[in-house]
């Protein structure tokens, strides 16, 4: 089994989640947030939807400089243009890893803004740490937004008080 092979494997079951907490973002909360230093709900879920370009972009180019090239999300506008975004970002993410061979993920890629160097690792370290696990920080920081504004919060790993019979994965 390759190196993408396994992140795949990985990748799938994360983005099937992290679908799960998107579905429950509802319309009429988009600017509601728990602490005036928070994310506005809606900026978050559109934030969580774009992650997976990023594995795209790691895997298509050699470097990203937030100074140069920005990080444009869209605002949310609705829960179903935000699924439909997050479906675009997932499936081109999984086409790019499953293209990737181990020496693709073996190449460095450095990440940076203007002349600080954020991170100049393995391509397999960044779609793990940077993207997946940036992904997943998110998706349980809406979990919370979702439990403070008294939302059903749906289970992702296993059950959730909400979701007693979602099972694990």
């Amino acid at each position: 089994m390759t190196i993408a092979n396994t992140i795949l494997e990985d990748l799938n079951i994360e983005l099937k989640m992290t679908r799960r907490i998107l579905e429950a973002v509802p319309n009429d909360h988009a600017a509601w947030t728990p602490h005036p230093k928070s994310m506005p709900l809606g900026k978050l879920a559109m934030h969580i939807a774009l992650l997976p370009s990023f594995i795209t972009l790691c895997l298509a180019t050699p470097d990203f400089d937030f100074m140069k090239q920005g990080s444009p999300e869209p605002s949310f506008q609705s829960q179903e243009d935000l699924l439909a975004f997050f479906d675009k970002n997932a499936e081109s993410a999984h086409s790019s890893l499953a293209k990737a061979t181990d020496e693709d993920l073996a190449q460095l890629w450095k990440l940076s803004a203007g002349e600080r160097v954020i991170t100049n690792s393995p391509r397999s370290l960044i779609v793990l740490h940077n993207c997946l696990g940036h992904m997943i920080h998110h998706r349980a920081q809406l979990g919370v937004y979702l439990r403070l504004l008294e939302l059903p919060v749906p289970g992702v790993y296993g059950p959730s008080a909400d979701d007693k019979a979602h099972p694990a994965g």
